[in-house]
């Protein structure tokens, strides 16, 4: 059988989650601050067994927004191991994992969370179908009178603010995946950059 992984590394709680989409699945989520970027390898190479890395049919990754370290490692670790297993890597939005968790009856949902100096990481979300969406305010950072502008020009709509500790949601990062896996969308490791809210990483 293939499995999926999911490595969700852009808050202090570190995340991992693995499926073979045929009842067999786990989760586990450490809050380890800033220890998780020392940790991260130990705990993933515990958590795989039984399974190889050869069981791996594609790997999923929390592009952030998020932590800078964290989330630049995380990307670095899901890029290497789709290079190295010659697999597909799904570069998935922080906050479409939470919105995943949050959408079992909401068509929209907006979602924010705290940046740097004052400002927001912000999105808003539509559901096309369980575990796809569309993104009707793509993920950036603003100032909060601007998304307060932004929210009222859509109200009334659900809107939640993250919480800090986000490796929970590492599932919901491999049913998104999974959803544009079965789609036959296969994304080179190459394509995959994390997001820190300003301009993308550039490639060398």
């Amino acid at each position: 059988m293939t499995y999926g992984l999911a490595i969700h590394t852009s808050s202090p709680e570190l995340g991992f989650a693995l499926d073979n989409f045929h009842g067999d699945q786990r989760a586990a989520a450490w809050n380890l601050g800033r220890e998780s970027s020392t940790q991260m390898h130990d705990r993933l190479a515990s958590f795989l067994p039984p399974q190889m890395w050869t069981d791996l049919a594609f790997v999923t990754v929390a592009i952030g927004p998020g932590g800078f370290t964290g989330t630049r490692l995380g990307v670095v670790l899901g890029r290497t191991l789709a290079q190295q297993l010659n697999i597909p890597l799904f570069g998935i939005s922080s906050l479409m994992a939470i919105a995943d968790a949050q959408m079992a009856e909401l068509d929209q949902i907006a979602i924010d969370m705290p940046a740097q100096r004052g400002a927001i990481y912000a999105a808003i979300y539509c559901r096309q179908a369980p575990a796809q969406y569309h993104s009707i305010f793509p993920d950036q950072v603003l100032q909060p009178d601007d998304w307060a502008q932004q929210l009222a020009q859509r109200a009334p709509l659900p809107k939640i603010t993250a919480i800090a500790e986000q490796g929970r949601y590492a599932p919901n990062l491999l049913a998104i995946a999974h959803a544009q896996w079965q789609a036959g969308h296969q994304p080179n490791w190459s394509t995959v950059l994390p997001y820190y809210g300003q301009h993308p990483v550039v490639q060398n």
